[in-house]
């Protein structure tokens, strides 16, 4: 007989906000908006009360404010923002058996077979309250049997409540929801789906599968399950130890700083990339040096969730140069990016100096395009002379091969 799970979803309401509004409650009952502050600016997170006026994440600033003169624009901290993140995190590493954080304020559960002991709804509602109390943060769930269920319910929960959808009444659940609602049913899914006269879950339900695999291909027939309340997909046990890094040993070993500086900085740029390839977003850095009499030595730094350059490089120079101290020949260095969690590189809408987004967009398409090394900095360039590695050769660097996720 197959067990029944138990799967709760909990997402911190308007996180960002929910933040600004701890640390400030004059800002509490005001449209508030996230984001870069200038009219290049983009909106990173916006209130319920601004979400009146029609204004979403993603919009640029210009139009936000057009649509509510009369919001307060808060550039956003991300350091803040990781930080209660992280108490959020804790709360529910000490409380439950199995949890999944899939962003940095969102949160999966696995309850399956607690009911005997507690209850899952009274234990996730008392899980709730307990980081309402200690955080001052709203947050909201769904509890089903599976992922998909709980996080549309933790949807229709909001703001700052809770819903379970009990078993057998999934498709009931879902039927009279849009199909928007349907996670992975991004914009130009939901117009397809438009353009075949489907808006409500209900309709995809009473569709043969045949028919919307043959519109969406074997993504339809994902979604199909999805409208149906079908998802196996199980909670997988988030770690921070979760990491990406990579190690260069040299063939001959090495004082020249310049060089050394600049292989670490083109390490930890590429690792920087493969963040963003693969849709991560780094919490901690770590730097390593293992001298020639073979003493190894590192230090790490927690730092606010990112996966751009220009706020990882900084932190891995400083390390290294707070690390490199004994003055002796390097046999080996290493940079490790950990604390992962899934999401893009949201936090980027705060700078306004300059389009980072744009421009990671752009040298990422070519680096997938022409390969990993096609484009480096300048003081990447420096390494060229050191060990096997030659950007210029064709040949793959030395420290791919290193590469561990």
């Amino acid at each position: 007989m197959a067990v029944l799970r138990s799967i709760a979803h909990m997402d911190l309401d308007t996180f960002f906000v929910s933040c600004e509004r701890k640390l400030d409650s004059r800002l509490i009952g005001k449209p508030i908006l996230i984001g870069g502050t200038s009219d290049r600016g983009v909106v990173a997170s916006c209130s319920y009360e601004a979400r009146h006026f029609g204004i979403h994440s993603a919009m640029p600033m210009k139009m936000a404010k057009e649509r509510c003169p009369e919001a307060i624009i808060i550039k956003g901290n991300s350091e803040t923002y990781s930080k209660f993140s992280r108490e959020v995190t804790d709360i529910i590493r000490e409380s439950v058996p199995v949890y999944e954080k899939t962003s940095i304020d969102e949160f999966y559960m696995d309850l399956t077979g607690m009911d005997k002991f507690f209850g899952t709804m009274k234990y996730a509602s008392e899980l709730r309250q307990r980081i309402l109390h200690e955080t001052g943060l709203p947050i909201s769930f769904g509890l089903s049997q599976n992922k998909t269920v709980s996080k549309i319910a933790t949807g229709e929960a909001k703001p700052n409540n809770q819903l379970r959808i009990d078993y057998g009444s999934e498709r009931e659940f879902l039927a009279p929801l849009s199909v928007r609602k349907i996670p992975m049913v991004g914009i130009k899914t939901y117009q397809t789906l438009c353009n075949l006269g489907v808006r409500k879950i209900q309709t995809i339900q009473e569709m043969p599968v045949e028919l919307i695999q043959s519109a969406l291909g074997e993504n339809g027939v994902t979604i199909w399950k999805k409208a149906n309340g079908l998802d196996n997909s199980p909670v997988e046990q988030y770690n921070e130890r979760k990491s990406i890094s990579t190690e260069r040993t040299f063939d001959y070993d090495t004082i020249d700083v310049v060089k050394l500086r600049g292989i670490m900085l083109a390490m930890a740029e590429n690792l920087a990339f493969q963040l963003r390839r693969g849709e991560k977003l780094s919490g901690c850095v770590t730097v390593k040096i293992r001298y020639s009499d073979f003493q190894t030595q590192t230090l790490q730094k927690q730092i606010p969730y990112t996966a751009a350059d220009h706020q990882l490089l900084p932190v891995v120079s400083d390390l290294f140069e707070r690390l490199y101290s004994r003055r002796l020949l390097v046999r080996l260095i290493g940079v490790r990016y950990s604390s992962l969690v899934s999401g893009f590189h949201q936090l980027n809408l705060f700078d306004e100096s300059l389009d980072y987004a744009a421009l990671y967009n752009a040298l990422d398409r070519i680096r997938l395009r022409y390969g990993d090394r096609s484009v480096i900095r300048a003081i990447g360039m420096e390494a060229r002379t050191i060990g096997r590695w030659n950007p210029f050769s064709g040949e793959p660097p030395p420290l791919l091969a290193n590469r561990r996720v």
